[in-house]
């Protein structure tokens, strides 16, 4: 079963809902930005549910033309037009007993939401060019990375179909709302990028990472992939510094810039620079109480005289991960 990785609040309360709606077998409708992993989100949805053992079918309403709409999802009979030689099954058909996955839902044309709805309400279709009713028994999972409420306020999606659509909500937070994941997610992107690589093992640099975590995400966890990939390609050594993070994407300069002006200047703000100094002392200390405990944040926990759960808020606060400090 595939899972969304992670260990924020944010994250696990997500993790919840989708476990708790894997047991529901009705519509599921998830938002979030792009690069959020909605479609991975609708498949842990599916492989914890009775329907694991069927189909997961996904399709992407923007890519389906208005004119096919009815034969990509209901298929055709032979004869229905010239080229129909014999019978086709569509999406319906190939999702049955299983999960039809339907992304960006919101891009469909008046002709398709009025096709989808007709679906909907009581799960019958006719192939194109065919006779009697069928049923079918898909479960329908849709994802868009807009707000459907202002897309149906605005006059561009139909109220009813929104309220079939959303007998259930999931709401995808962006990774910049995710406190700590950025750390756990990169440590797991690098070592995904070397195996699938067949390269050596790299490890992140502490100023690389307090970057990673600094950095916004607009393109969310799909844009870190991308970032790793890179990052691992453009550094030679085992260890990704901020040099060769820079180096990879330059979004990251201006990271570089502050870090630079940070040591070479003091900030006039007694205030600000007594919480820099607690800061810098914070991670610090973090640090090195990793590498002598090497990444068990249990005896990082005891050593240190801190609750585990305490010392763990700490570690996310700083985007420290246990994983590079263990022994490889």
């Amino acid at each position: 079963m595939p899972n969304m990785l992670g260990q924020s609040q944010a994250i696990d309360g997500v993790r919840a809902q989708l476990r708790c709606y894997a047991g529901c077998d009705v519509q599921v409708l998830i938002e979030g930005e792009t690069g959020t992993g909605k479609e991975l989100a609708a498949r842990e949805i599916h492989y914890a549910s009775v329907r694991r053992d069927y189909p997961f079918v996904p399709v992407n309403c923007g890519a389906i033309p208005d004119s096919l709409i009815e034969n990509e999802l209901f298929g055709h009979d032979r004869g229905a037009f010239t080229d129909a030689r014999g019978a086709q099954p569509g999406l319906i058909d190939h999702a049955r007993g299983g999960t039809l996955f339907l992304d960006e839902v919101d891009t469909l044309s008046c002709k398709g939401q009025v096709t989808l709805l007709r679906f909907l309400q009581d799960k019958e279709y006719r192939p194109v060019g065919g006779g009697a009713a069928r049923v079918s028994n898909a479960r329908i999972i849709s994802a868009t990375n807009v707000c459907l409420e202002r897309e149906v306020a605005a006059g561009h999606f139909r109220r009813d179909l929104q309220y079939r659509l959303n007998t259930l909500y999931v709401y995808l937070p962006p990774l910049h709302e995710r406190a700590g994941d950025v750390a756990l997610i990169a440590e797991h992107f690098i070592d995904a990028v070397a195996q699938r690589l067949q390269g050596p093992p790299k490890r992140w640099g502490e100023d690389a990472m307090q970057a990673l975590a600094a950095y916004a995400w607009p393109g969310n966890v799909r844009e870190l992939d991308n970032v790793v990939l890179r990052a691992y390609l453009r550094t030679e050594g085992p260890v990704i510094g901020l040099a060769e993070l820079v180096a990879a994407e330059p979004a990251f300069a201006k990271h570089a810039q502050v870090a630079q002006a940070s040591t070479h200047q003091p900030d006039g703000s007694f205030s600000a620079a007594k919480t820099q100094a607690i800061r810098k002392f914070e991670r610090d200390y973090l640090t090195q109480l990793m590498r002598q405990t090497y990444g068990n944040i249990s005896a990082a926990a005891r050593l240190s005289g801190t609750e585990r759960r305490q010392l763990g808020k700490l570690l996310s606060k700083h985007g420290i991960g246990a994983k590079p400090f263990r022994s490889r």
